[in-house]
């Protein structure tokens, strides 16, 4: 597999900073193998997202990091260079509904996402016996309804002792309490069963079903503290009609939750998406 350096960089637009940016990353031999950039007119912010070939640029990231930094200063950069061999550290979380994480556990034994998988962590035992099949280290935290705080003091211990770039909250019922969001604040992802801002919280096929919606979704965003209102990293639909019961959009929903998670936590993974305020930038 070859080995890039990824440039990720957000600022004020103005005249001229591709033109430093691609020259220098040419002054140093480098090869741009993809570039994406995106001005917003309305903010006035630039976005920018370069894959370079490591093995032509000749000097390790921590070297380019440190010759770039005045470019980034100058031009009031907000960036960051990633290494793809340095694999991301995933954590996922889990309730009692399995159908997310086999689908993301079956894209990851297939070479599909480029990460480690550190650990599962449920609050609940359901999902050991899969897991542990797949040979990744499965963690019960439970969370007793009269001792939360507890219970989320012992997951962020477990997270943090497990090293997570990223925490994936593949179907997990609970909602993480605030100081545990800003933690991780643009690396904890989410599905939520329903196209956003439409039929937040608990229920949402139901909620669809009573209102006799034509169309259902799924949302993949990040998590804030503000429940399932997070920046929108992906979102697709399915087509319904009168003729379908509660358990039919269920079920039709099952399949684009599977399929927007996936593609959100991979652009998360290959460094495509930019968060602005309370939305994104996706370079998919």
């Amino acid at each position: 597999m070859s080995h890039y350096y990824r440039l990720v960089v957000s600022c004020p637009d103005r005249v001229g900073i591709v033109s430093r940016v691609s020259g220098f990353i040419a002054g140093h031999g480098g090869s741009i193998t993809e570039a994406s950039q995106h001005s917003d007119l309305e903010t006035g912010r630039f976005f920018m997202r370069y894959e370079i070939l490591a093995g032509s640029i000749g000097m390790p990231p921590e070297t380019l990091r440190e010759a770039f930094a005045p470019i980034a200063e100058e031009f009031d950069m907000t960036w960051a260079l990633t290494d793809t061999r340095q694999r991301p550290r995933v954590v996922l979380m889990v309730s009692k509904e399995s159908h997310c994480l086999v689908d993301l556990l079956y894209r990851w034994s297939t070479g599909e996402f480029d990460c480690e998988i550190a650990a599962v962590v449920s609050n609940h035992e359901t999902m050991r016996g899969l897991v542990v099949w797949h040979g990744i280290p499965y963690h019960h935290v439970p969370i007793p309804p009269d001792e939360k705080q507890a219970a989320f003091a012992a997951v962020e211990q477990r997270v943090e002792e497990l090293r997570a770039d990223c925490i994936v909250l593949a179907r997990y019922m609970q909602i993480l309490p605030p100081a545990l969001c800003e933690r991780y604040a643009g690396r904890v992802i989410n599905i939520h069963h329903s196209f956003l801002p439409s039929f937040a919280g608990a229920r949402p096929y139901h909620q669809a079903y009573e209102r006799g919606v034509k169309l259902i979704g799924a949302t993949c965003h990040y998590v804030t503290a503000e429940l399932d209102a997070g920046p929108i990293i992906e979102q697709d639909i399915h087509r319904v009609s009168h003729c379908h019961t509660p358990d039919d959009l269920v079920r039709f929903g099952r399949d684009v939750e599977k399929a927007v998670l996936a593609r959100g936590l991979r652009w998360h993974l290959e460094d495509r998406v930019l968060i602005h305020g309370n939305k994104t930038v996706v370079f998919a």
